[in-house]
């Protein structure tokens, strides 16, 4: 079965740990730090492959999940890095937050391969934090955290010209007749339920891609019938090809479903309103002169081309009138940007930086507690904290950081001394 849309889980590898630990060695009973850095954690990333064209590999398997970074070791070993996963797409493939709707990437043009997530950097070993007041820093830094996301891939098809009308009008027939596309064609509705692309070649004039939508139904952008899967792919192309059945064989009626099918695209995202639209008045084969009522190519004319949109009488079925109309679709494409109808990503994923900052808490004997870290100590280093202000600021990061929570379940009380890198305090709630 044809998959073009996919809700999956993607997370990307936690950073390894930094190491604790310290020399020992004969004859250096008191070894400095030598813990070393955590590995980073492995990317999500996208590839497009030229190989595909669905996303089926992702209908059964809903999860991707990236290794994590090795913890840093003794005699500063660095630990090893995670591996990244690549999951492979096919061109067209646009990337969504599930949650918000919004872009991440589109795998289409010049984007082949993009990192979505990032791994968590590893944490830093202890034999980082040694300095000259703290020369056994008994504390290494954590590896970040892991990036993770739901995410919704669509593949939209990448076509210049698309074609479009309700079910049994022909326009697998015209793709078929144009281009070297050979879609399964039969008399009977939604004969096609995938999109079919088509390369058309022009004597003297460059050739365009065209892509068989299809058929649609009124209640499409309300996802009635399969409305949301057919029109998503409309969003690429430049310019619209409306197919309708000029000789009614069916009943239907060729400038109301003109209408119609327009109200969807404007339903759906009025952006496609915008695009040119040429009308192919299909099966004027079977129109006959003694017809009752008013000439429906005539109709069709009066209707659309004050408009500003050509009328052009065809028979898919013979290959009458489908030069010129595809050679007036060539001039319309002309004066359009030849690149390919491009996504912009919408959605940046939020890090907090202030994650997992490394610190300790120790309880060195009854009623004193000392707490170390580089972060705490470089915020001593710039803060006033004979201020009012400077201090509550100070209270505020031993807070919000967690540090006076550490202190409780350490046992802290009320009137015991808490020591910072030359600074002592009495705990009070």
């Amino acid at each position: 079965m044809f998959a073009d849309s996919a809700r999956i889980f993607i997370k990307s590898g936690k950073g390894g740990d930094g190491h604790v630990s310290f020399r020992r060695e004969l004859y250096v009973p008191n070894g400095g730090p030598d813990g070393g850095d955590g590995g980073d954690g492995g990317d999500i990333i996208f590839e497009v492959d030229e190989g595909l064209n669905t996303l089926n590999d992702y209908r059964h398997n809903r999860k991707f999940i990236a290794t994590p970074g090795e913890e840093g070791g003794k005699k500063r070993c660095h630990g090893a890095n995670g591996k990244d996963l690549v999951l492979k797409v096919p061109e067209g493939t646009v990337i969504r937050d599930d949650e918000t709707g919004k872009v991440i990437a589109d795998m289409s043009g010049d984007n082949r391969r993009q990192v979505i997530l990032k791994g968590g950097k590893g944490g830093l070993g202890n034999m980082h934090f040694a300095t000259a007041t703290m020369q056994v820093p008994k504390f290494a830094r954590p590896g970040k955290p892991a990036q993770e996301l739901w995410v919704r891939l669509e593949l939209k098809v990448i076509a210049d010209v698309g074609l479009v009308g309700f079910p049994n009008v022909g326009k697998s027939t015209l793709l078929s007749r144009a281009s070297n596309a050979r879609p399964k064609i039969a008399n009977y509705h939604f004969t096609t339920l995938n999109p079919v692309l088509g390369v058309v070649d022009l004597e003297g004039a460059d050739g365009f891609v065209m892509a068989d939508i299809p058929g649609l139904i009124e209640g499409a952008s309300e996802g009635i019938g399969l409305g949301h899967e057919f029109l998503k792919h409309v969003e690429r192309t430049k310019v619209l090809i409306h197919v309708v059945d000029a000789a009614s064989t069916e009943g239907r009626d060729p400038v109301e479903d003109i209408h119609a099918i327009n109200e969807e695209l404007r339903a759906y995202n009025p952006k496609l309103l915008e695009l040119p639209q040429v009308i192919a008045a299909n099966k004027i084969d079977v129109i006959y002169e003694d017809q009752e009522g008013e000439n429906p190519l005539e109709r069709l004319k009066k209707e659309f081309e004050p408009k500003g949109i050509s009328v052009f009488p065809i028979s898919a079925v013979t290959g009458k009138g489908v030069k010129e109309l595809l050679y007036h679709v060539r001039s319309l494409l002309n004066t359009l940007d030849p690149k390919p109808v491009i996504f912009e990503p919408e959605f940046v994923m939020e890090v907090d930086s202030t994650a997992n900052l490394p610190y300790t808490v120790e309880k060195t004997e009854d009623h004193h507690f000392v707490v170390e870290g580089p972060r705490i100590e470089k915020l001593l280093g710039y803060t006033n904290l004979d201020s009012e202000k400077g201090f509550a600021f100070f209270q505020k990061f031993l807070k919000d950081s967690g540090i006076l929570d550490d202190l409780e379940k350490a046992g802290i009380e009320e009137g015991d001394t808490v020591q910072m890198y030359g600074h002592q305090f009495d705990y009070y709630k």
